[in-house]
């Protein structure tokens, strides 16, 4: 990932989870030098299966409007929409009914959306 997208992702990050504006800049920083050039930029696992990790983890913790933004995401990054339903079944067994069905219904929003492709 090259600095213009980390910083167009950041943006967008930044868009969805505001911050106040006396640490605005501070706050797009540390998403840019922890979560992408520390996390997302590390070698090991692509893109598209380090979006499908997210998706299930977030299932599992119960965040559903991180959850939206992951989702997103990973249909950005190549996951198919039967993917990402399967990833939240597989969570049920794990985490629990509850939050697969909380994460079933943040997914069924997110495919209908005119926002996702």
């Amino acid at each position: 990932m090259n600095e213009e997208q980390r910083r167009e992702i950041a943006r967008q990050i930044q868009d969805v989870l505001p911050a106040p504006e006396n640490i605005r800049e501070d706050w797009h920083n540390l998403i840019i030098e922890t979560v992408l050039e520390r996390t997302w930029d590390r070698p090991g696992l692509s893109q598209r299966d380090k979006s499908l990790v997210t998706v299930s983890v977030l299932t599992a913790l119960n965040l559903p409007h991180e959850l939206r933004l992951h989702i997103e995401r990973g249909v950005s990054n190549g996951l198919t929409e039967k993917e990402i339903s399967e990833a939240i079944l597989h969570v049920a067994s794990y985490a629990g009914f509850p939050v697969a069905v909380e994460g079933m219904r943040v997914a069924k929003e997110a495919f209908d959306s005119p926002d996702v492709d």
